[in-house]
């Protein structure tokens, strides 16, 4: 984990954790609060409920685990309490979400000798139910699993002194909340637990949520875009669709790529991006829902620890990744919503370092351009495209491909050289109302 410097902001030191909690916050290489920690962990080291807004990479994770820990520690466990009867429940929308909560609560958890036990759907569904049955103090999990094995009575929760719910309005998003409603009536009242709760926004009903089964939480919004657009180095460029590819490639060539996002607006689009720039020499993969959950696993694993060097992902596949040093976010489509520019381009910056955000604003979606810069409240820098940034593609072979044509070029030529778009070194041409494609 990373986190960003804020010399004004108060130190971990100051907030009177517990030692072996502190011990455990160096581990991390943590030293001042983000914003959102900042907010929200005097509130909850006091007992009171939070319901935050704020998006992954703010330093949210590490502030809802901080406050859980110094609860739990605090705070002695039941008296007869069993095993099996779990002190704190972190509940997260997807399996990617709970390995990256899990992954993080080891570290700054583990001088606690508190037993951690996760779960998620799609596989070790005996090893998963055995870790439970052992005994654990903090479980963390997706809410289908969690709810399979609280009705087989592996574990029970009459004794949960902390709720996490994070990414809130993911649950909706996804369909869970009538499984999130039947956790939530099955725990202690909400006067007698730590609640907090975790959302990009917080929506009519994700506030409902909250003011339903929380103790009058206090609300405390982190405003994301400013954080982006003051740590992420932004550039936009105009190529011709046929451009894209030896753009792209000119570009991770000269970048050296080494943990690098490509996002593209259609799975199928992912997929053939990923076979052309295997071609061309680079380790890279697409990530899709339909890829098998050990598969995908290893994928971020790989990634997040450097073997994998390009990674590409459509928003619903990336929604919920925290994934450190990723050092460039290449938009080799632009997005329709401007708020999900700002969640591809937040993949890089995480709490506190640089980063870059490359933009392709191609005939075909510049028209979202004009949107996304006035939800930034900027225009984006736009870079020319010098001769020397395209790479001639190496087009990949029917074997590995499965078609004859490529990602954005035409039949049997990735990338279909200069094409139309020779000669042409800035925007395109602009149309009555002054923005690109004539919008």
């Amino acid at each position: 984990m990373k986190i960003e410097q804020h010399p004004s902001s108060p130190s971990f030191e100051s907030l009177g954790l517990e030692p072996a909690l502190m011990q455990g916050i160096r581990d991390a290489g943590f030293q001042q609060c983000t914003p959102i920690q900042a907010e929200t962990l005097p509130i909850a080291l006091a007992g009171h409920d939070v319901a935050g807004q704020a998006q992954t990479g703010t330093g949210k994770t590490a502030a809802f685990l901080i406050a859980m820990y110094h609860a739990l520690a605090a705070r002695p466990a039941a008296h007869g309490r069993s095993p099996t009867s779990i002190r704190a429940l972190v509940v997260a929308p997807t399996r990617e979400l709970a390995v990256q909560i899990h992954r993080d609560a080891e570290i700054l958890g583990r001088h606690l000798g508190l037993k951690l036990a996760l779960v998620y759907g799609g596989t070790d569904y005996d090893k998963q139910r055995r870790q439970i049955a052992e005994g654990a103090d903090v479980l963390i999990g997706t809410p289908g699993r969690i709810i399979d094995y609280f009705k087989q009575r592996v574990f029970d929760m009459r004794h949960v002194q902390v709720l996490v719910l994070d990414e809130a309005d993911r649950m909706f998003d996804l369909g869970f909340i009538a499984d999130i409603r039947y956790i939530l009536r099955r725990l202690p009242p909400p006067d007698r637990r730590l609640s907090m709760l975790f959302s990009a926004t917080l929506s009519y009903r994700v506030l409902e949520l909250a003011y339903e089964h929380m103790a009058s939480p206090e609300l405390i919004r982190i405003e994301p875009d400013k954080r982006t657009v003051d740590q992420v180095r932004q550039v936009i460029y105009y190529p011709a669709t046929e451009e894209k590819i030896p753009l792209l490639i000119g570009l991770l060539r000269r970048s050296e790529a080494k943990r690098t996002l490509v996002f593209t607006n259609t799975k199928r689009g992912a997929e053939r991006l990923e076979h052309v720039l295997r071609a061309n020499g680079f380790h890279a993969q697409a990530i899709s829902g339909d890829v098998p959950q050990r598969k995908r696993l290893q994928f971020l694993r790989d990634f997040h620890n450097g073997d994998l060097a390009v990674l590409i992902a459509t928003d619903v596949a990336s929604r919920g990744l925290h994934i450190p040093e990723v050092s460039h976010v290449f938009n080799f489509d632009l997005p329709q919503d401007p708020a999900d520019y700002v969640h591809r381009i937040g993949r890089t910056a995480r709490a506190g370092a640089d980063g870059d955000a490359i933009s392709f604003a191609c005939e075909e979606f510049a028209i979202s351009l004009p949107d996304i810069e006035e939800y930034l409240g900027h225009k984006i820098p736009a870079a020319a495209i010098a001769p020397d940034l395209l790479s001639q593609p190496i087009a990949p072979s029917r074997a590995s491909h499965g078609e004859s044509d490529s990602a954005g070029g035409p039949r049997g030529r990735p990338g279909g050289g200069r094409g139309r778009g020779r000669g042409r070194r800035g925007p395109p041409h602009r149309g009555r109302s002054g923005h690109p494609a004539g919008r």
